[in-house]
């Protein structure tokens, strides 16, 4: 329905930046596609190595829609200001919220949901975990944002992650890193004009 609508120009200061599901995960499976593919043409007789990365490799092969996570906040009458589907990757994506609704943000590093199996696969291929989550793409999970008065309802969403704060425009876009420095949050996610 019309007024249940939500779009990418609703985020206000204050807001809270949350994420469902897990990040990276889908670009690692691609990665670990790529990879077998090589190994295969190079030899025939290698058949490929998935059955240890079904997660990974399905997460690429197999996107679902979150219809869940929208269910989980209408049943608490979770009403996000802003949203968007992670299809270009986080730092990508918030900046579409963020310059949609005129505002900044503040992504906190160590909230970033990464799974074991995507943070171990990173590193074997000398990826940083972090970079991965950030901009890896194609996870399909929701971006959203929502007013501050609804923090303690969605900390009890297990299927949902706070990972930052909407900020006023003039602070900018930035990615609080572990140490808890601020560094300007990169845009290296998948760029539909530029491919």
């Amino acid at each position: 329905p019309e007024d249940k609508l939500v779009y990418r120009d609703g985020a206000q200061p204050g807001d809270l930046v949350c994420v469902s599901g897990d990040l990276g995960a889908a670009y690692l499976g691609l990665q670990l596609l790529e990879r077998e593919k090589r190994i295969y043409i190079e030899n025939p007789g290698i058949q490929p190595e998935l059955d240890k990365h079904t997660y990974l490799v399905g997460r690429h092969l197999k996107p679902e829609a979150r219809t869940d996570v929208i269910r989980s906040l209408e049943e608490l009458a979770i009403r996000p200001t802003a949203m968007i589907d992670v299809s270009d990757g986080i730092s990508s994506d918030i900046r579409h919220i963020c310059k949609a609704s005129d505002t900044g943000v503040v992504i906190e590093e160590a909230a970033l949901p990464i799974r074991e199996e995507s943070y171990n696969m990173a590193l074997e291929f000398h990826i940083d975990p972090t970079t991965a989550a950030l901009n890896g793409g194609e996870d399909y999970e929701i971006l959203f944002t929502v007013s501050p008065s609804e923090r303690h309802k969605m900390e009890s969403l297990p299927l949902v992650t706070i990972i930052g704060e909407i900020k006023g425009k003039e602070e900018g876009l930035k990615l609080k890193s572990k140490s808890g420095n601020l560094h300007e949050l990169p845009a290296q996610g998948w760029d539909h004009m530029k491919q």
